[in-house]
């Protein structure tokens, strides 16, 4: 539950920045007790945004401030 909170937090955090930004939640099988963020460009290449992968316990850093990853796109976008 935790995981699909968090994740719906990043995706309405990233629709608010971006106009018509489409958001895919777990478009495949996820990675068991891993969230990670990433960018599928228009060439089809990806860049990742944000992994909580490596990172706690506590297992709150798992999870990113949907702040950082809306910045994280900007740059990317840029």
């Amino acid at each position: 539950r935790v995981f699909g909170r968090n994740a719906a937090a990043v995706s309405e955090a990233l629709r608010g920045a971006v106009a018509h930004l489409p958001v895919d939640i777990n478009p495949r099988q996820p990675r068991r007790n891993s969230f990670e963020v990433s960018l599928v460009k228009e060439d089809g290449s990806t860049v990742e945004l944000w992994s909580g992968i490596g990172k706690g316990p506590p297992r709150k850093l798992k999870f990113p401030q949907p702040e950082a990853v809306v910045e994280a796109l900007k740059s990317s976008l840029a």
